[in-house]
């Protein structure tokens, strides 16, 4: 048989795939069991590097399979408590899996006509929850940033000033407006964008590291002056280091009086719009122009799957139209079934498969009680945190992100700099916990993420009790110092 024949060879598909599916049952069995006491083994870059270079070509596929489950993050895990990703639910990774194995690619109709359907389906339905009227439309795209940038593209094209600069480019100073705890994304569209540093008018947040919208009007009026055309204001729903979210109403308020584009970035929290409980943080998101959601957050879909939806479904044809007749029967019919045709992508997988196949087998209230599980987590680890001197809680949570630091007395804010940071790798090196650092107006706290809907109170506990644990190694006392001088 050759190589090709082989790679083809349906008998050894079957043979693997069922094997693979059960490897991937007992794995998720043992993480959500507890039975697999360790979110992960931290290995060194180069050491991870240099191992897999020295495997042999040939291994058994089911070998390497395991191989590379093993050396892996096992978000599974309650004790996963990192960044901002999903755990797969399982129907959604098998219609990733279904999706790779057919490779349509759902950018032209005739590529891809029941991924093109469904993704149709996908956004309708998504914009209608948000609270978005019939005008409303959007594509699906793969992850956040590239959602954000092409949002923001189709924000200068709306401008006047800008109309045309898709097509004869542009010398003018263009910005946007957003908190200073804004995703770095932003920042990054602006510059793709060419508007350099001075593109990004950062506004300062409150105390609960929100935009301060009072300021709105100042900054606005000094980007004038300093000769900037100011596009959009863009509010994060929520934001990326508190989970913190800004006020939507006042933004959209300011945007009207203004006639600027009013953008949400909810990739992480505007899946709270499932949910009547929280629903009430994104009061105001049907006012936006353009919303950005990420459904590998919060809604238990592989990545990438980000919804970009706008309020006037047609603005982004205008935006990227182009001719390209091999594509599209004619240059200017604006054609729901070519998504392409309002997007960076030509080629992209079937996203709209992973989304659907959760949303028709469990509706709406699957992503609701995924919601309320996750933040009132967030909500209860703050109330651990609070109740324990040990610790302290710099903004009560708004969203399943808590931040919080380690204290010992007597130690200066930066000796507890140093010592957060030092815990948090001890906490990675062990491996039985997994979260995250950031810093809050220049110190370091420790953050969570509450991603797993399965992570317990006890759970909870656990962490903090490892966190001091950690603590109390890495400090030690004076006695204990001079203990350890005599011995």
């Amino acid at each position: 048989m050759s190589l090709v024949d082989k790679a083809f060879d349906v008998n050894e598909f079957r043979e693997e795939g069922h094997a693979l599916v059960e490897m991937l049952s007992r794995h998720f069995e043992g993480a959500l069991s507890g039975e697999n006491d360790r979110v992960f083994s931290w290995k060194d870059p180069d050491e991870q590097y240099a191992y897999w270079a020295d495997q042999p070509q040939g291994r058994p596929t089911l070998d390497f399979f395991q191989d590379f489950l093993d050396r892996s993050l096992h978000m599974h895990n309650p004790r996963y408590m990192g960044h901002q990703a999903a755990m797969t639910a399982g129907t959604a990774a098998l219609a990733g899996f279904l999706g790779d194995a057919l490779n349509n690619l759902p950018s032209v109709y005739e590529m891809g006509g029941a991924g093109v359907a469904l993704e149709r389906l996908v956004v309708e339905r998504t914009a209608k929850v948000m609270g978005f009227g019939p005008d409303s439309g959007g594509f699906l795209t793969s992850g956040g940033s590239l959602g954000n940038l092409t949002a923001l593209l189709c924000a200068r094209a709306n401008m006047s000033a800008c109309s045309e600069v898709w097509v004869e480019g542009t010398q003018q100073q263009f910005a946007v407006m957003v908190s200073e705890q804004a995703h770095y994304c932003v920042d990054r569209a602006v510059r793709i964008m060419g508007w350099g540093s001075p593109g990004v008018i950062k506004i300062p947040s409150d105390a609960n590291y929100a935009m301060r919208t009072d300021l709105l009007e100042r900054y606005y009026e000094e980007a004038r002056a300093a000769g900037k055309t100011v596009v959009a204001v863009i509010g994060s729903a929520c934001s990326t280091a508190t989970g913190s979210y800004d006020d939507l109403e006042e933004i959209a308020a300011f945007c009207r009086q203004q006639q600027l584009w009013f953008h949400v970035d909810g990739a992480h929290g505007v899946p709270v719009v499932f949910s009547d409980k929280y629903r009430h943080l994104v009061q105001g998101l049907q006012q936006a122009d353009s919303v950005v959601m990420d459904f590998h957050k919060s809604m238990m879909v592989p990545a990438l799957a980000t919804a970009v939806i706008f309020k006037n479904g047609q603005t982004r044809y205008r935006t990227f139209a182009q001719k390209a007749s091999y594509l599209w029967r004619s240059d200017n019919a604006e054609e729901w079934f070519h998504p392409s045709r309002a997007s960076f992508e030509t080629s992209k997988p079937s996203i709209s498969l992973k989304v659907w196949s959760l949303w028709q087998k469990f509706g709406d209230a699957l992503f609701a009680e995924y919601i309320e599980r996750t933040y009132d987590n967030a909500r209860l680890f703050a109330r651990l945190v609070k109740a324990d001197l040990e610790f302290s809680l710099p903004v009560e949570p708004a969203s399943n992100i808590v931040c919080f630091r380690y204290l010992q007395p007597g130690k200066s804010e930066r000796a507890l700099d140093v010592l957060n940071q030092q815990i948090r790798e001890a906490l990675m090196n062990d491996g039985r916990f997994f979260l995250v650092r950031t810093e809050l107006r220049g110190r370091t706290f420790l953050r969570v993420t509450l991603m797993n809907p399965f992570t317990a109170e006890q759970d909870l506990l656990d962490l903090l009790a490892a966190v001091k644990e950690w603590g109390q190694k890495l400090s030690p006392t004076c006695r204990e110092r001079a203990l350890a001088r005599g011995a």
